[in-house]
């Protein structure tokens, strides 16, 4: 069966009578929150989501740039209420890049990794939405670096996670910037506390990463997605294995691609439980199609290259940041948004770049309704999310940028389709089942996967429920397969509830 015939088949759903719809929120948050700075934040500005408190809302904390990053509680009162936040405390953060919501020392309260020009952090979470400083007690070494990325993931035996962090320009090399790319770095822990940092080198500025389990072999491995601008020659888009940690080549298969790489987005499109992977860029977006653990290019008919401006009158490339799958208008099918904005004047590509909704239609392809779903902000767009703030089993929008206030569009949309969302918790220290498989099952026989990973993006992340879209299927099954590859039994659940499942004793 041809690749087309088998999109078709697999992704063949309902359609909605309407299409997205999002209402802009612009009093969600209690005040207006910036990105701003110079050079060093051209690139970062993303946010973390994630359930700070346990009331089962999620929250915001967004990076700052040279201001203070900022922590929004979430106060929405009921599903389908306009979404609002208030005002949290966090320490005094500046110069904050990204942050990304995991819990390290499986306490069952999410702590935050923050990523800074200058010294990054690990801030333990108290579960009441308080987050101290303890990278000192936890023997983490933050370093002086322009941090840019991150990905984490629990290696056998260990009781904290392994993370991996990317390094932008080396701002002390005096040939820099250009050809200046800083080594990244992994950090392993040594029982509960972190030993010294191992480079990942050399490094090409890197912008995401994502460990992701993508050939389902069992041993997950660290994509890198790098900043040709400032690599200018020689450098490429990176897959690394952990242990013992090398870089794949082109001899074992590893093709090279060389792109101004700035987000990763990773799901299965295709239901053969295999991650595609949407890379983000300056001119065409990227997405590689995973057949069986080869990547290869999908071809520009896909319609997910969102090349240049899809309204307005500026034909000029696209900037394309944050990227991050969901089901928009819960019909079964993935969609994808895509933050967009100029680095900051460059004139080589568009000034007014609208955000991307590209959604997913029966055949396998995408078709852009930014502008009629309302989220057209062509803002200097750089992270986002996806996720339910109000409840409701609709995927709700948020998105920061340089130089405006981060923005909040609320999920409208007639006509959406049913919706399960699956929770996950395990005893410490992978509390929540980071390297999980998720399959969930609907009555007409296909298998929807996800995997919960943490990293990718641009500049955040977020811990929570994985969403999915049912179409009009009222019912569906689910199975997990653990971290450490055991698969559990089948389980019902009707539409319409976050489920929570934990490992069989």
């Amino acid at each position: 069966m041809s690749r087309a015939a088998l999109m078709l088949a697999l992704l063949a759903g309902p359609a909605l009578a309407e299409g997205p719809r999002f209402d802009p929120r612009p009093d969600a948050f209690p005040v207006a929150h910036v990105y701003p700075g110079g050079w060093e934040h051209f690139v970062g500005g993303g946010v973390a989501v994630l359930d700070c408190n346990g009331d089962g809302r999620p929250d915001i904390v967004a990076a700052g740039g040279t201001e203070p990053a900022r922590l929004f509680v979430n106060a929405t009162p009921a599903p389908g209420a306009p979404i609002r936040f208030d005002m949290g405390t966090l320490p005094d953060l500046r110069g904050v890049t990204g942050l990304w919501p995991l819990d390290i020392d499986g306490d069952g309260a999410l702590d935050l990794a923050v990523l800074r020009v200058g010294a990054n952090l690990l801030m333990r979470g108290d579960g009441a939405c308080g987050f101290t400083d303890v990278s000192g007690e936890w023997g983490f070494a933050g370093g002086a670096a322009w941090s840019t990325a991150l990905s984490a993931t629990w290696e056998d035996g260990a009781t904290r996670p392994t993370l991996a962090i990317g390094n932008y320009v080396d701002r002390a090399d005096p040939q820099g910037p250009f050809g200046a790319c800083d080594d990244n770095e992994l950090h392993r822990p040594r029982g509960d506390r972190y030993g010294p940092p191992r480079p990942i080198a050399p490094g090409y500025c890197a912008l995401s990463m994502l460990i992701s389990d993508w050939q389902r072999s069992g041993t997950p491995e660290l994509r890198i997605s790098n900043d040709r601008h400032y690599y200018v020659r020689g450098g490429y888009e990176e897959m690394w294995r952990l242990d013992p940690l090398s870089p794949r080549t082109e001899a074992d298969g590893w093709a090279r691609v060389s792109l101004w790489g700035m987000g990763i987005a990773s799901a299965d499109l295709t239901g053969d439980g295999f991650p595609e992977v949407m890379l983000t860029s300056m001119g065409d977006q990227l997405l590689q199609f995973n057949d069986a653990g080869t990547m290869r290019n999908a071809p520009f008919a896909t319609g997910a290259a969102a090349q240049r401006p899809y309204t307005g009158d500026d034909g000029r490339p696209s900037t394309g940041w944050h990227a991050e799958f969901g089901d928009i208008d819960n019909d079964a099918r993935l969609d994808l948004f895509i933050a967009k904005g100029n680095v900051d004047q460059m004139p080589s590509n568009a000034m007014r770049d609208p955000n991307n909704l590209l959604m997913g239609r029966p055949d396998g392809t995408f078709t852009e309704a930014g502008l009629a779903a309302g989220i057209a902000d062509d803002a200097r767009s750089r992270g986002g999310a996806l996720a339910d703030f109000d409840g409701d089993g609709r995927l709700d929008l948020v998105a920061s940028a340089r130089r405006a206030p981060l923005a909040l569009w609320q999920n409208a949309t007639p006509g959406a389709g049913n919706w399960l969302a699956v929770d996950l918790s395990m005893p410490a220290p992978n509390t929540r089942a980071v390297g999980a498989w998720i399959a969930l099952r609907t009555p007409d026989g296909r298998t929807h996967w996800r995997e919960v990973t943490v990293g990718g993006g641009h500049g955040g992340g977020q811990a929570g429920p994985i969403h999915f879209g049912l179409g009009d299927a009222t019912r569906a099954e689910i199975r997990v397969t653990w971290p450490g590859g055991r698969t559990g039994p089948w389980h019902e659940a009707t539409a319409g509830q976050v489920v929570t499942l934990s490992p069989d004793p």
